[in-house]
Order: C-alpha cells, then structure tokens, then sequence
C-alpha cells in the first residue's frame, strides 16, 4: 500500500517539475512587450529571450538523459531542478537582454533534465496496466503547461511585472525538489559502460545548427535559403548527422540504439510529437502577439482569453490516457491531429480586418481539445514500443522531438508570418501612388524594419509623432493589420499541412497494440 502511495506521490513530484520546465516556453510569451520597453531592443532581438531556452534545452535533452541513466535519474533529475532554480533567478535580476539570454539558456539547461527524465521516472513506477493513466497524467501537465502559460504569464506581469514570471519558478522548484528527495527512487541498475562521447557531441551539434540555420532564416527575411548564412549550418548539420549514424551504427555502447527505428511505432510517436511542437505550441507564440499587437488586449486578458484552449486539458487529458490502454493509441493521436488541423483551417476562415476575438475561440476550442487528447497516447504509444531498459533513451528521443518540433514551429511560423506581412506591404504601398515616391520608399523602409510582429507599436510610439501626422496615417495602418493578416493565413496553411502530415503517418505507422519486453 505504501509503495502504492509512493508512486503517486513520484508522479506528482515529476508533474510539478515538468508543469513549471514547460511553463516557461510559452510564460514568456506574453511579457515580451513589456520586457522589449524596459530594455529598448527590437522584437527580432528579443526573440533570443525564446530561442536562448529552447535551443539549449533542445540540445541538452539526449546527453543528460544519457547521464541519467549512468549516474541515476534521480540525481539528473534534482540537479535539473536545482539549475533551473539558478537560471530563473539570475532572470529575474537581469540589466540587459545578453545577461538575460544566458541565464534562459542556464535554465533550458535545467529544464532538459527535468523534461527528459521525467518520462522514463514515471514509466519506470508505474506497472503496464496502470501507465497509460500515469503518462495521461503527466501529459496533462505538459500541455496545461503549455496552454495556460500566457494566463499566468499575464496575471504575473499585470500585477507584479515581467520578472516575477521567473521568480515564481523559486518556491515551486524548491518544494519540487523536498518531494523529489522523498518520494523519487533512483534506478536501481545504471550504466556503468563506456560513454559514446562522439555520439554526444554529433547529436548535440546536429540539433544546434538545424535550429540555428532555421533562426537565421527567421532573423533575415531578406535571406534566400540557399545563403551561406543559413546553408552553412545546414551542411554542418548533414554532416554531423551521417557521423552520428555511422558512430551509433559501430560504437559497443551507443547513445541511440538505431534498433529503436525498427519500430515503426516509435517512428510514428515521434513524428507525432514533432508535429504537435510545431503545430501547435509553436503557434501559441503568435497568437499571443496577434491578441496583444494587433487586438490591444493586455498581457492578463491575453491570457484568459487562451485559457479556452488550456481548460480542454484539465478535463481529458487523464480521460485519453486511459482511452489509450482500451482503444489504443494509433486512432486517438490521428484523430487528435486533424482535429487540431481544422481548427486551425476555421481560423484561418474567420480571421479578417479588424481583428475579432470572435474569429479565434471556435478554432481554440479544436486546439484546445486536440493538444489534450494528443499527449497521452503519443507517450504511451513511444514508451510502450520500447524494452524497460530502452525507456530512458526513449524518453530523451520523444521530448527532443516535441521541443525540436517547438523550436521548428516557431522559427518556421515566424518566418511565414513574415513572408507574408513583407509580401503584402510592398504591394499595398505600391498601390499608393500619390504619395511621393521618395516618401513610399522611407515609409516602406520604416514598415519592413519594424517588422511584422510590432503591431499598433508602430502608431502608439511617442518617436513616431511626426508620422502619426501624415494624412494618409490611417491608410498606412490598415496596410500593416492587413498585411500581418496575410502573414498570418500563410501560417495557418503550414501548421495546417504539419498536423495533416502527423495525423496521416501517425494513422499508418502506429500500432493499436505496443508491446513491451
């Protein structure tokens, strides 16, 4: 009975742990206005606030669930914890957005101890029979985590400003860490082999340049794919891939069994959780830009309103992990997909000038019932498909391609965005011909390096008074909402397309029977 009471306990502690590493993808979100006024940085270079935490936590998902399974998941674990302590604080005391981007980097750091050993800690208590509730438990906290940070997020920065987001990390992670040291059992057996370290540096250097080729492109609409800039990275990552392959194919003790792709199960988790990354938590970035930019609502309001996606999660996430040992998981994260597809397709429908709450709850309400029905069966299905001895690397394989997929959402979104905002500008301004042309050109020019992202920042900044004057202002600000609408319908159509793709693999690759040995 006792163990009984531990292993919920155990589950609670990770829960809690995993709910606060995932929060602060998407808590971060909703204070970047206010960071970007106190710190006097455009929003491109703000973005790094972002893309510091996920580039890092995204790197550092294999090594330290390798290291997890050497020296004990329960140390890694806590060790996480305690640095993502570290890095929150050193967040909330940051003078200048390099100070802060490092320490968003110390706590991706962190935050991939947590996340990736969370998984296998949770497998590992639970018996066969009781695990999909467990894994439905813990995937509600991950996209609760993940819906219903632009809530606190914006309760936190209305109420106390943008640093307490990182400061309320500080007691939570501290009561995190007194459970962790009771209720938590290290594996009883850990890897005492020898360490692949080409296997580590390859596969860290594999995910590094494919985010950082995709945040060049994302930083420089301007550039073609094919510029060296980008292209570099790309190669470096091709190569790193092909030595990771031959290196895990030959080394005694590989970071990656290459055996686990056998399983087109595991294949197809995988591609799941790529898909719901970027198809769906990479797109929470931009809706809270377009309800705070363009809508005018407040950090808190902005918040409340994606609650209505959040609130999905509470609800059925633990009701589909234990559909998931009934039924299966191949047609619940299939139909999951499509459904997060057409909600995102109803947006896109009803999204128009000028901007209207009303044309995005029906859409978040899809959303909000597919990223809870989704996470359940994906880490049954992934965890279910390997042997108890894989389950750590497993776990490490499944969370970097969910954060790799976040990361590959946001830059590719971003970009899109972009794309179309740029596109819609310069045929728009072009149209005004009355206007001098030397005039056309230095407001286009103002408009592109504002980017699309600044929104009614644009017209509400006290430096742009004299242009705020102009008697075409309020054509010009048309222009922008429209061409950031554009922006965002070429958006639509990509996530759309990702979550067609995982929900069409998923359908034939996963079985509705995983088996364990």
């Amino acid at each position: 009975m006792q163990l009984s009471k531990t292993k919920w306990w155990t589950l609670g502690t990770v829960s809690l742990a995993v709910f606060m590493a995932m929060l602060d993808i998407t808590i971060v979100s909703v204070a970047l206005p206010d960071i970007q006024k106190s710190f006097s940085v455009t929003f491109s270079a703000l973005q790094w606030v972002l893309n510091a935490y996920t580039l890092i936590y995204a790197v550092m998902l294999l090594p330290v669930s390798k290291l997890g399974d050497r020296i004990g998941r329960k140390k890694v674990f806590l060790g996480g914890l305690f640095i993502f302590i570290i890095g929150s604080i050193a967040d909330g005391l940051a003078i200048n957005d390099l100070w802060l981007n490092i320490a968003r980097g110390l706590q991706g750091t962190g935050g991939a101890a947590m996340m990736s050993l969370s998984l296998s800690i949770v497998t590992a208590a639970f018996p066969n029979k009781q695990r999909g509730l467990a894994l439905g438990i813990w995937s509600s906290a991950v996209g609760l985590a993940v819906s219903i940070g632009p809530l606190v997020g914006g309760i936190l920065v209305n109420s106390l400003g943008w640093r307490s987001i990182f400061w309320v990390n500080v007691p939570i992670g501290l009561i995190a860490i007194v459970m962790g040291l009771i209720f938590i059992k290290d594996n009883k057996h850990t890897d005492t082999t020898s360490l692949d370290w080409i296997g580590l540096i390859t596969s860290a250097l594999l995910i590094f340049s494919i985010i950082l080729g995709l945040m060049q492109k994302e930083s420089h609409y301007n550039y073609a794919w094919t510029n060296w800039n980008i292209l570099v990275w790309f190669d470096i990552a091709l190569l790193a891939l092909i030595l990771f392959i031959i290196t895990e194919s030959k080394v005694k003790n590989p970071l990656i069994e290459l055996s686990l792709f056998k399983s087109s199960t595991f294949i197809g988790a995988n591609i799941a959780a790529f898909t719901l990354g970027a198809g769906i938590y990479g797109v929470f970035t931009y809706l809270s830009i377009l309800m705070q930019n363009y809508m005018g609502y407040s950090a808190f309001e902005t918040g409340l309103k994606l609650l209505v996606i959040s609130i999905f999660t509470l609800i059925l996430g633990p009701i589909t992990g234990m559909l998931s040992d009934k039924v299966g998981n191949r047609w619940l994260i299939s139909i999951a997909l499509f459904i997060g597809m057409t909600g995102i397709l109803l947006i896109n429908s009803m999204l128009k000038v000028p901007f209207e709450w009303t044309a995005l709850y029906p859409g978040f309400i899809l959303l909000g019932i597919s990223n809870a029905t989704l996470n359940p069966p994906i880490s049954n299905a992934a965890m279910g498909s390997v042997k108890t001895k894989q389950i750590g690397m497993a776990s490490g394989i499944i969370n970097v391609f969910r954060q790799v997929g976040i990361s590959f959402g946001i830059v590719i979104l971003g970009i899109s965005i972009t794309n179309g905002y740029t596109s819609k500008v310069n045929s728009s301004m072009a149209l005004l011909t009355k206007l001098p042309s030397t005039l056309n050109e230095k407001l286009t020019a103002i408009l592109h390096k504002a980017g699309a992202f600044a929104g009614q920042q644009i017209f509400t900044d006290p430096r742009a008074k004299n242009f705020q004057q102009l008697p075409i202002f309020h054509q010009i600000k048309s222009i922008v909402y429209s061409a950031f609408n554009q922006g965002m319908h070429q958006a639509g159509i990509v996530i759309a397309s990702l979550l067609a793709i995982g929900g069409i693999v998923a359908l034939l690759l996963t079985k509705d029977k995983p088996h364990n040995s």
